[in-house]
């Protein structure tokens, strides 16, 4: 059987979704965790977000793209999920060559999570791979971020500044822009 992006095959990973909860509960950092089916897609998280926090309430539903430019840099990008991104002018904005999306390969080699699970926690892994990390800054107006970690069959909700408290424990450095 095939390996996907759910908890049952999460010890494969370069870190386990038990083992990133472990560390954010040692670090102190606050969230909720959710369990749900596996969520390949944001049209597939749709069907499962009456369950959390609207958008107009407050709620920061994000799609994330692990893309790679011509001189071979990786980059993780985040954004509001129906945010319509525009590659052939995001490297302006993040400083980057061409980008294409990365392979399910290099996504595994950079950020230690499958296809359906990328997300800004994979930083965990992705810091030590040099991937520069970019969120759209309207997500810090957000009450809440859900992100998946490192899995697709859960989902974390965490305030911005503890998703930034996460990612300055790592020695993360990120950058937050302005996605138009």
């Amino acid at each position: 059987m095939p390996m996907d992006a759910s908890s049952k095959h999460q010890d494969s990973l370069t870190v386990s979704s038990d083992a990133l909860l472990e560390r954010m509960d040692q670090w102190g950092i606050a969230y909720q965790r959710h369990d749900h089916v596996p969520l390949y897609t944001v049209a597939e998280a749709k069907a499962v977000q009456h369950e959390f926090l609207a958008t107009e309430g407050g709620g920061g539903h994000i799609k994330n793209l692990y893309l790679r430019d011509n001189k071979k840099r990786n980059y993780l990008v985040v954004s509001q999920q129906d945010r319509k991104i525009d590659l052939k002018t995001l490297p302006q904005l993040i400083d980057s060559g061409r980008l294409s999306f990365g392979s399910s390969d290099r996504l595994m080699e950079n950020l230690g999570v499958r296809p359906g699970a990328v997300t800004p926690l994979a930083m965990i892994t992705g810091v030590n791979a040099g991937v520069k990390l970019f969120i759209d800054e309207s997500l810090r107006d957000c009450a809440l971020i859900y992100a998946h970690p490192l899995v697709n069959d859960r989902t974390v909700a965490l305030t911005p500044l503890n998703l930034e408290r996460f990612l300055t424990e790592l020695g993360c450095g990120f950058k937050w822009i302005k996605i138009v």
